[in-house]
């Protein structure tokens, strides 16, 4: 992982040495070509009395003639060039024979020959190539600092009757904050007093307003309604949701894993041919000049820069197209994938079931229990509350007031509604708890079904269907053709009637059912033995799944993003966003070779000029600082979406 303490100091010291390197060089050329002062040679001297065997061999003085026109050359290679040539050869100790060694070994020749203008546009180039990179990652981040500039700042906390603002680093488990309206909630919390709406679409993808009343989940980077609500915080603002949706940009930015890895494996023959060339110019011509020539004009820039760029570049893309890639790896190696293995609820679902059928029992009507689940669920984000609530719109109920809700793990959703104590659990919890009383339930069938309690007595059952997505079909059919995928997979831990009947709609043939989650990871384990595998979840039950995969790619829309599990994560919940992801890590690898295999193309024509005597030291480096700006703006258009990213 890149350490971003490093990395801020390094490019703040090649910033200063690439402004140093142009007041130099722009300071000699006014003096040479403007001015036509500083011609006056002068001399440095050191008087020495050598006593030793030395002696036979020297006496006298050392000379150095330097003109005055030198002098700014000469301030950029001992203030810019020593450090850069000290870095490199710190590289070259620990055995990183990178491809910009042949920078360093420029400075130095350029130095020896007193090529001191040659040699001050290599320390421009190598210190201008991190500037050049940082303005790119820059440009590509409009997206981070859109989230950074939104993130908030201060929280509102009740002290007794007094009211203070801090910020939102203080804010600490259990304190009581106060959310205004139209504010941004600041952290993760539960609401104690006051009712309102939230806008949490930023962040959950879902594009309706979240009812929000006292013992309402709110979470941090939600917009609050026309209501100020009264909350305690129940996360740290380092942990809450939004913050951490901000950690995984930026460690999608930082993090760079094997971003050098093409760049290296290019390098590693571009590197010694340079100097095959250099030596060979020298060899045959006899004049050293020739040989500094080519090292000029080899100095890799586009190897160094053009590759991260696109990488960051394409980072940026996806971001705006609602794709967080989380390891940037995926970028190189989502084209080489051959196995698609999917998860069925919320990913070839919407995750968005709908209520086919309330059973009640005999004590109470369809339309009584309709009401009292819809006014219940309306202040909870079970995947199943959205379809109870949307039958209740249609049948146009008027819903009624709640209070004191609860909603655990493994209990379901609890709340009492008009007077009644109201329960949705499931048929499994429900038998469990009343083991008497189970014969009442109405038989299994293929679906989702949960069970409602009144006042602790069975009051109906509850059954719903995930409706399939529409491009489903036409996305699992594309695979094989347009991404040279050899097999699909449908692995689901539901009953094999309803995991069946999806393969049939969409086209699957390799299904597994009933798969718990230890079975899923052993499966996805195997399978990436035999090829590169993708994975698609919804990040929470198929985390291991996920990680197991060459490529784990997780649906935010009910996922936790914080995880470690995905190595991307579609936020916009869509089938057309993982095809765009797809899209993008192949154009990404596409416009890398160009940048790098282009500029590298370009300087071996350059170097071949130089080693025939056509172009000097000087307008090698010209030409090659020429050939880096044709490589960024290359690798810049990585961030620019194309025409189309998908093709199905």
């Amino acid at each position: 992982m890149t350490d971003k303490r490093a990395t801020i100091p390094r490019a703040t010291a090649e910033n200063s040495i690439a402004i140093l390197s142009l007041l130099g060089i722009g300071g000699y050329l006014v003096m040479r070509y403007g001015l036509d002062i500083g011609h006056q040679l002068y001399t440095f001297s050191l008087n020495t009395e050598l006593s030793s065997a030395a002696a036979e061999l020297y006496h006298g003085q050392v000379v150095v003639p330097i003109e005055l026109v030198s002098v700014p050359l000469l301030a950029v290679l001992a203030l810019g060039g020593i450090p850069l040539v000290y870095q490199l050869i710190v590289k070259l100790g620990r055995g990183d024979w990178g491809a910009d060694l042949l920078a360093g070994i420029s400075i130095v020749t350029a130095v020896l020959l007193d090529e001191y203008l040659a040699g001050s546009l290599v320390v421009l180039m190598l210190s201008g190539g991190v500037v050049l990179e940082a303005y790119a990652v820059r440009k590509a981040s409009s997206v981070l600092e859109a989230l950074a500039k939104r993130m908030p700042s201060v929280a509102h906390r009740k002290e007794g009757d007094q009211l203070a603002d801090i910020t939102t680093g203080q804010v600490t488990i259990g304190d009581t904050l106060l959310i205004l309206p139209h504010e941004i909630c600041p952290v993760d919390g539960t609401v104690l007093e006051g009712s309102s709406t939230m806008d949490e679409s930023y962040l959950t993808g879902e594009p309706y307003m979240m009812s929000k009343v006292c013992g309402s989940q709110v979470i941090s980077g939600a917009i609050n309604g026309d209501s100020a609500l009264t909350i305690r915080a129940d996360k740290l603002a380092i942990d809450s949701r939004y913050a951490k949706i901000m950690e995984v940009m930026q460690s999608s930015e930082q993090y760079r894993p094997n971003i050098r890895r093409l760049g290296d494996q290019l390098g590693a023959l571009y590197a010694p041919l340079a100097v095959i060339i250099a030596l060979i110019a020298w060899g045959i011509s006899g004049d050293v000049i020739r040989f500094l020539s080519v090292l000029v004009i080899a100095t890799p820039c586009p190897l160094l820069i053009g590759i991260p760029v696109t990488i960051i570049s394409s980072i940026s893309l996806a971001a705006r197209r609602e794709i967080i890639i989380k390891n940037p790896a995926i970028l190189e190696t989502i084209g080489t994938c051959r196995t698609a293995i999917f998860d069925k609820t919320g990913t070839l679902t919407y995750g968005r079931p709908t209520l086919t059928a309330l059973i009640p029992a005999q004590a109470y009507s369809e339309h009584e229990v309709l009401t009292l689940i819809a006014s219940l669920e309306r202040y909870s984000k079970h995947p199943l509350s959205r379809a109870i609530v949307t039958a209740g719109e249609k049948a146009a109920l008027a819903l009624l007031s709640v209070s004191n809700i609860t909603e655990l793990p493994g209990e379901g959703l609890k709340g009492n509604v008009d007077g009644k104590g109201l329960q949705i659990t499931s048929r499994k919890k429900f038998v469990e708890q009343h083991p008497d009383v189970a014969e009442a339930l109405p038989p299994v069938t293929g679906g989702l079904e949960c069970v409602v309690l009144i006042d602790d007595a069975y009051a109906a059952t509850l059954q719903f269907r995930d409706e399939v997505r529409t491009d489903s079909s036409s996305f699992i059919n594309h695979l094989k053709p347009s991404h040279l995928f050899e097999k699909v997979m449908l692995v689901s831990g539901d009953r094999e009637s309803e995991v069946r009947f999806l393969a049939d709609q969409v086209g699957i043939e390799h299904v597994y059912f009933s798969q718990s989650p230890e079975q899923k990871l052993e499966l996805v384990r195997a399978e990436t033995k035999a090829a590169k595998t993708v994975y698609l979840g919804d990040g929470i039950n198929d985390a291991p799944a996920l990680t197991a995969a060459t490529i784990g790619i997780a649906f935010g829309q009910n996922s936790d993003i914080t995880g470690e599990s995905a190595d991307a994560v579609i936020m916009d919940s869509s089938l057309l966003k993982v095809d765009e992801l797809f899209h993008i890590g192949e154009r990404m690898r596409k416009i890398a070779l160009q940048s790098a295999v282009g500029g590298m193309a370009l300087s071996l024509i350059g170097m071949a000029f130089a080693g025939l005597g056509y172009l000097s030291p000087v307008a090698g480096a010209i030409t090659q600082e020429i050939i880096d700006v044709l490589a960024v703006l290359n690798a810049l258009r990585a961030a620019i979406p194309p025409k189309m990213l998908s093709d199905f």
